[in-house]
């Protein structure tokens, strides 16, 4: 029976493929890169629950990861235990990771914002009946009685403003928070002087709604911020904590931190080497993607030097430890990330640059206000009243919803089209970018190889069939998926897998060999050799991702400049260029290489759109204007990216970008809707014929349109 995918699948964020224990004592955490939906977590808690070692076992779909509490076991036997049931769980480092962050920060503006809601709407109440010409002694109660539920109400929702703008007082400058902050206060202590006094008029309800349309527009930016994390930590999260060290000839099991240049540490199969290092002894083939993306295996012979982070595939080896700590080649990737995040996070989104010519001009104004009204009136009560409607009526609350309301109504939108946005300013930064960077494996394609067999008679295809399955070597794997179901497996004799050359065994009184061209007697590799016959070269085809093309073709006629950087060989990445019609192609990159050749063009003034999934783009992806990764990338490329591609076709990048350029276009409308009602309403408000209470309703008006104008990005 096979299970469907459950909808959680698809929405599932960003989870790595490796898993951790931390010290001795601690819970057990490990990474499941293949669960997806309910029926896995429960195949994976009950396998884990069923030995009596393990105490308890909960598994987190969204991060992909299971946490255990089996104080006897170690990881290596409960990754083979889960390995038994047909799911993969690797080694990771917990500790780097550090807590997984809950919303804490979300739900305190959810709940201020359902306290100044519902503060408002009594308030409101009972200001419809002192409006319905409520007896004097009667406005007296309700206003007592609106104070009682304003004010607590306003020193607990309103807090989010008072601390921001005191934050910025502190050091002598201006933000929005300080007219927002002001308005309020104003507002709900010339309310409480009206009311002690008999007073006919009180702006409780100008204040709460301000408030909680201000808190709105705070809510829906906190939503398009809060999925990003740092892309540094998830890539030092790849670094093994602990090792095999030898000393005088014994493997004693160390920390990482403990290791040092010299030492001699012991890979095996399977693992994930801790250190950079030079091969002393051994031969194997090592998963090298996280460099250069590339899946094919590369081969490792003494002398060989291999970095941190490359998965050791068919042979133990023994290191000379080169490089340790933050000299290592991964801990170098994540201080190229967090350079790369430092720019990023530079950008200044359009509401801040209009808050630093609007919040100035806007405490200027009301000063001038109550300054000319003392002047003219001598009246300090009613000069107060006109300078509190000018700061309400000017209040940024419609300038604040301008942006995070179009930018979660875009979100919403492509959100349904298989994009998920992550970062509050990345639309603004997408609709900008001229030039697009892709990657090729994984991104351009499918990420896995092919191997085309159809070269092969009936026989052969039978004997590779069966070679292949004696191994768990990529191409093994590759080979396997490639021989069609209804082949039936030649019989066997004597399978041995050779560390660092292939497979082979014994058919029909023949030797048979699967694996490299040395090995074998061929000049390319992998290849496949009967008995005396001539070997045969296994060649490798890649898939093009769905609408590849049809991206690439809409993404020319829209002018987008596009260009092609990957680590795989000249001759395949300047095939696919040719394929899809880009000429600008650059091959054999390394991570500082991409990283380079963005800065480059961003440094000759365009605005660049990476494209990736390997952990050998992380930085280019940090460092470029905006970043987009599919949902099979690595979970630091994912983490690293502001959008995530959901689905499996490219044709929803040139309708992101173009959502993206809609959604500029709104936001520019919403300031120019907040203009002109500020053009309208200020003289008014100037001139005293609005009341605080007039003042918040135009108020809301304009923030209701604005509401309004950004719903129609949907």
């Amino acid at each position: 029976m096979t299970l469907a995918a459950c909808p959680a699948c698809d929405v599932a964020p960003l989870a790595q493929d490796i898993a951790a224990r931390d010290v001795k004592g601690a819970n057990i955490v490990l990474s499941l890169p293949g669960i997806h939906c309910a029926a896995c977590i429960g195949t994976v808690e009950r396998t884990l629950l069923a030995s009596k070692e393990v105490k308890n076992a909960r598994v987190n779909l969204s991060r992909k990861r299971v946490t255990i509490d089996a104080p006897d076991l170690d990881a290596d036997t409960l990754i083979k235990m889960l390995a038994d049931v047909g799911y993969e769980a690797n080694e990771l480092d917990a500790s780097l990771l550090g807590d997984a962050e809950t919303d804490t920060a979300g739900r305190a503006l959810l709940v201020r914002l359902a306290v100044a809601g519902f503060a408002m709407m009594n308030v409101m109440l009972f200001s419809v009946a002192v409006w319905s010409g409520a007896a004097e002694a009667t406005q007296g109660i309700f206003h007592w009685i609106s104070a009682s539920i304003a004010i607590p109400a306003l020193l607990f929702s309103a807090q989010v403003f008072f601390s921001n703008a005191w934050t910025a007082l502190r050091v002598g400058r201006l933000n929005m928070d300080v007219p927002i902050s002001l308005a309020i206060i104003l507002a709900g202590g010339m309310s409480v002087y009206e009311t002690a006094f008999g007073g006919a008029h009180v702006y409780f309800d100008a204040a709460l709604s301000l408030t909680f349309f201000l808190l709105v527009g705070r809510y829906l930016d906190h939503r398009t911020r809060m999925a990003a994390r740092s892309a540094a930590q998830e890539l030092s999260a790849l670094e093994v904590p602990r090792t095999t060290k030898l000393i005088a000839g014994q493997h004693h099991t160390v920390n990482v931190a403990d290791v040092q240049i010299d030492d001699k540490i012991v890979v095996m199969v399977g693992m994930r080497v801790p250190v950079d290092g030079q091969v002393v002894a051994g031969q194997s083939e090592t998963d090298r993607s996280f460099l250069t993306g590339e899946s094919l295996p590369v081969s490792i012979h003494t002398g060989d030097m291999i970095a941190a982070g490359e998965v050791n595939l068919t042979g133990p080896i023994t290191l000379r430890v080169t490089a340790v700590g933050e000299d290592t080649t991964l801990r170098r990737m994540a201080a190229l990330v967090e350079t790369a995040e430092g720019a990023k996070n530079r950008y200044t989104a359009l509401a801040d640059r209009a808050a630093l010519i609007y919040a100035p001009a806007v405490h200027l104004l009301a000063f001038a206000t109550f300054a000319g009204w003392i002047l003219v009136s001598g009246d300090m009560v009613r000069s107060l009243n006109v300078a509190i409607s000018v700061l309400i009526i000017t209040c940024p609350c419609a300038l604040g919803l301008a942006v995070p309301a179009v930018m979660t109504a875009a979100s919403g939108r492509l959100f349904r089209r298989g994009l998920l946005v992550k970062n509050g300013t990345a639309l603004e930064r997408l609709a900008e970018v001229d030039s697009i960077v892709f990657d090729k494996t994984g991104t351009l394609t499918e990420g896995h190889a092919r191997i085309d067999l159809h070269q092969l008679n009936v026989d052969q295809k039978c004997v590779l069939a069966a070679l292949s399955a004696g191994s768990s070597h990529p191409v093994s794997r590759a080979i396997s998926a490639a021989i069609p179901n209804d082949t039936v497996m030649a019989k066997l004799t004597d399978i041995r897998e050779i560390p660092g050359a292939g497979v082979q065994a014994n058919w029909a009184g023949k030797p048979v060999r699967l694996g490299r061209a040395e090995w074998v007697g061929a000049s390319g590799s992998p290849a496949f050799a009967i008995g005396k016959s001539a070997p045969l070269i296994l060649s490798f085809s890649e898939t093009l991702r769905d609408g590849a093309k049809d991206a690439v073709d809409k993404l020319h006629a829209a002018g987008v400049d596009l260009h092609i950087l990957s680590g795989d060989a000249q001759v395949p990445v300047t095939k696919m260029g040719a394929a899809l019609g880009i000429s600008q192609v650059q091959a054999d990159m390394r991570p500082q290489d991409k990283l380079d050749r963005v800065k480059q063009l961003e440094a000759t003034g365009k605005r660049v759109l990476m494209v990736g999934d390997g952990l050998n783009d992380t930085a280019a992806l940090t460092q470029a204007h905006a970043s987009i990764s599919p949902a099979s990338a690595l979970d630091a490329s994912r983490t690293a990216s502001d959008i995530v591609l959901l689905g499996r076709s490219l044709i929803e990048i040139p309708d992101a970008i173009k959502t993206a350029k809609s959604a500029r276009a709104r936001v520019i409308e919403n300031f120019a809707i907040a203009a002109g009602y500020n053009m309208i309403a200020i003289p008014i408000a100037v001139m005293g014929f609005a009341t605080p209470l007039a003042a918040a309703i135009a108020m809301s008006a304009s923030s209701i349109t604005v509401l309004l104008n950004a719903l129609r990005v949907r």
